[in-house]
């Protein structure tokens, strides 16, 4: 195994201030492909899931047996170079690009996690987040396994683990493990038999697969990503979904598949059709760029307004502001420009520059905006910092009025399945009326898109989906003690619009 950085040196730097996106929690990753460079092809794939965590980054190869591992805080391209991947050789690999939501931000949890057992050693990567942690801690200290991290994915894979070491074979010391962990978690998972690709019975973060033809009369490669765009990148096509609470496995035999989970029920989080997935990724058979052009239009037919212009904050608002420009005949501009070279940085900004407001990330085109009645148009609105800034720097630069209009429902309660939310009392919309927070922003007007309507401009069965953050209606029971740590107000009713 490759030596990775020293643990106490490299923290993540804390933001400033959090923005008002949800924030969510890694991608996955994982190929068996005989003679291919995995190293370098997960490389890629996590490149493409660079938006899906920022804090850390890993890859662990297999040949022979054997296990090599690179892992390291920072993004995907600082974390390796050429000759890091050199060194990762093998015909399989997984790999993992992280944001933290259980577990601190330092290099110990960096994935994947890799554990040894009897059959040889395991990595593991994980999206989403266990509700039964402490449970299953108490679970894993009592059989004297010693924790090395703060993370549920090290959690998951010492199951597993323990199942094997008591003599099951991979495939029934994985499934025996599964059932002990109850929340969401979509799993690539390596051996040195071959890559297991995982998804909890809700189906609450998403897993593909994909496949790659190799040279003619070799066997076809699999590939494992929590989005499509990561099979673009490197030449791979899109099969299918792995299904909630199924277990695929992939061997020089093969792909097989396993339904370990009793009485699987979908539960996509929608907030993956809305913000965190790629606008390019594939969602129910077309790009998730088409379902946020709908939300527009559908949001443009509930509160549309008379202005000059409309606009979206770069880059997750602008599908949805062509969209609300569409339905309402009112043009579109661009009136923010985003520094798409920043990112999670070492070096702080000065007072000053802090006190400037959002002008390191976004800067606002004058001319453009200079005595304009502006429609500014996002898909979310968490806490109204980032927003309030965004609003001033457009008066600021001339525009005569704002308006705000969010492509999703007020979130009024936290999530536990792998979004990173503040408790409900920090949540802007659990504590204030729509008035209250546009008063706070510094809007004209504000309305927020439906829950009917976010819902259905999906086309899809509005119960497959996840949408507890606006509802407070968990579909995967939370313990007490675990809810009482984010869960401190009643339940919010629903509100829309001003």
């Amino acid at each position: 195994m490759m030596p990775t950085s020293d643990d106490s040196a490299l923290l993540a730097p804390a933001d400033q201030e959090r923005p008002d996106k949800p924030e969510e929690a890694c991608g996955v990753f994982g190929i068996y492909a005989p003679a291919e460079d995995v190293a370098k092809l997960t490389y890629f794939g996590l490149y493409t899931l660079q938006h899906r965590g920022q804090e850390s980054a890993g890859i662990a190869t297999f040949k022979d047996g054997q296990i090599y591992s690179h892992k390291d805080m920072g993004l995907v391209s600082q974390v390796f170079s050429e000759q890091i991947l050199q060194e990762l050789p093998g015909d399989l690999a997984v790999g993992h690009t992280r944001y933290s939501t259980t577990g601190s931000s330092r290099i110990v949890n960096a994935q994947p996690a890799i554990v040894e057992t009897r059959l040889g050693p395991l990595a593991l990567t994980h999206n989403g987040n266990l509700v039964n942690t402490a449970e299953l801690r108490d679970e894993l200290v009592e059989a004297n396994v010693e924790l090395l991290t703060t993370t549920d994915s090290e959690m998951i894979a010492f199951a597993i683990a323990g199942a094997i070491n008591e003599g099951k074979a991979w495939l029934e010391g994985t499934i025996s493990a599964l059932h002990r962990c109850r929340g969401a978690f979509s799993l690539a998972i390596g051996t040195p038999e071959g890559v297991m690709g995982v998804r909890d019975p809700n189906g609450v973060r998403p897993l593909v697969i994909g496949t790659l033809e190799g040279a003619a009369g070799t066997p076809l490669r699999y590939v494992i990503a929590s989005e499509t765009c990561a099979l673009d990148i490197i030449g791979a096509d899109y099969l299918r979904d792995v299904e909630p609470g199924e277990l695929v496995w992939i061997t020089e035999a093969g792909l097989a598949s396993f339904h370990w989970a009793a009485q699987p029920q979908r539960k996509l989080c929608i907030f993956e059709m809305i913000y965190f997935a790629r606008p390019d990724s594939i969602v129910h058979d077309e790009s998730l760029y088409s379902y946020r052009l709908r939300i527009g239009r559908q949001l443009a037919i509930e509160s549309t307004v008379e202005v000059d212009l409309v606009m979206g904050v770069p880059d997750s608002g602008i599908p949805a502001a062509i969209g609300f420009s569409q339905q309402s005949k009112i043009p579109y501009a661009e009136g923010l420009i985003k520094n798409r070279y920043v990112g999670r940085t070492f070096i702080q900004p000065t007072q000053t520059m802090r006190e400037s407001g959002i002008r390191m990330k976004l800067n606002p085109l004058k001319d453009v905006l200079v005595g304009k009645r502006i429609l500014i148009v996002d898909d979310s609105l968490v806490r109204g910092t980032t927003s309030r800034k965004i609003v001033k720097a457009l008066r600021d630069a001339g525009a005569v009025e704002v308006h705000m209009r969010i492509s999703s429902p007020p979130v009024t309660h936290p999530c536990f399945y792998g979004i990173d939310t503040d408790s409900q009392d920090q949540l802007i919309a659990a504590t204030k009326s729509v008035e209250e927070i546009a008063e706070q922003i510094g809007v004209d007007s504000l309305a927020y898109l439906s829950w009917e309507g976010m819902l259905s401009a999906t086309g899809e069965n509005p119960e497959h989906f996840c949408s507890a953050c606006f509802t407070g209606d968990y579909p995967i029971p939370v313990p007490e003690q675990v809810k009482r740590s984010k869960l401190v107000l009643e339940k919010q009713p629903v509100s829309t619009s001003a």
